[in-house]
């Protein structure tokens, strides 16, 4: 293949490509591959020491913007061009000359390519028939259609496995929003049954019995929470589940809250222990949250309440 650019003349394109417009040396890289239809671009090796030689020589200049060079032509690149107009029209004329041969010789080695491989592919085929004679020949190319069918079935069939599964995962998002919908509306009537107990025993005066029962059937529900992901419908608690031993101690009168820091401190060692045993996904933090933030603002609200 020809050289594209004769001795000396991509300098000058260079030229006329900054005369246009200030670029960078990609975008140099970019137009001369567009003036060459795809069919030549110059490498960055090619493009870089000419413009770097033309910024010595003081015809071009350049400035740093956003971390890249952009070059400019100068007055004395002007001049140049200027005075090479008729070279400059020469040279128009060779890249399009060039851009037609290097088309025609793609254009042939492409052909020759193609013709090559279809000798090949005939060749093949008649050591084959040679080989195998006529019937067995027959044979392959029934052998063929029936690896073709078979084919075609498995393909119907995993169609339909990947139908069932997708209908599978929309039943089992449908189921699992579901048991979230249950799961709060369970967690929003066991919260309001804990209130109504509390405050039941706050208005009789006995809000240390209240406070201990409202933690204890907290715990309870805790404790099942840290066991599954799933809110269980609410039952009375099995006697492995039974509230703890300090959920049914007496409760000293002397120093109410002292008393109360004790209960969180054993309350908080029991759900440690709850998920240090069994372990807790991210549904069940999330979940557990909730469930502290309702104890929290119903408790907070019990214990603000004027004192009788």
């Amino acid at each position: 293949m020809a050289p594209v650019f004769a001795h000396g003349r991509l300098r000058l394109y260079l030229l006329k490509l900054l005369d246009e417009a200030p670029r960078h040396g990609y975008e140099v890289i970019r137009l001369l591959e567009e003036r060459f239809q795809g069919l030549y671009a110059p490498s960055a090796g090619t493009v870089y020491p000419r413009l770097a030689k033309l910024e010595a020589e003081g015809l071009v200049t350049h400035a740093t913007e956003g971390g890249r060079k952009v070059y400019s032509i100068t007055d004395a690149g002007r001049e140049e061009l200027a005075g090479r107009s008729g070279e400059l029209a020469d040279l128009e004329l060779e890249i399009r000359e060039s851009v037609s041969e290097l088309a025609a010789e793609i254009r042939d080695d492409v052909r020759g390519a193609a013709g090559k491989l279809r000798s090949e592919m005939r060749a093949a085929a008649s050591q084959t028939q040679k080989a195998t004679g006529t019937e067995d020949w027959g044979a392959a190319k029934e052998e063929l259609r029936r690896a073709k069918q078979e084919w075609k079935e498995q393909a119907r069939r995993a169609k339909d496995e990947s139908r069932r599964a997708r209908e599978d995962a929309q039943q089992a998002r449908r189921q699992a929003k579901e048991a979230q919908e249950s799961a709060r509306r369970e967690m929003q009537r066991i919260a309001k049954q804990v209130q109504e107990q509390v405050q039941d025993h706050f208005a009789r005066g006995d809000w240390p019995t209240g406070v201990r029962e409202g933690l204890s059937e907290l715990t309870t529900q805790l404790g099942g929470l840290a066991r599954s992901t799933a809110w269980p419908p609410y039952s009375k608690p099995d006697p492995a589940e039974e509230p703890p031993e300090w959920a049914k101690a007496p409760l000293p009168a002397d120093d109410p809250a002292r008393a109360l820091d004790r209960l969180l401190d054993r309350f908080r060692d029991d759900i440690r222990d709850a998920a240090r045993d069994h372990g807790v996904t991210e549904d069940q933090l999330g979940e557990a949250r909730r469930h502290l933030s309702t104890a929290a603002a119903h408790i907070g609200a019990l214990l603000r309440k004027p004192k009788a």
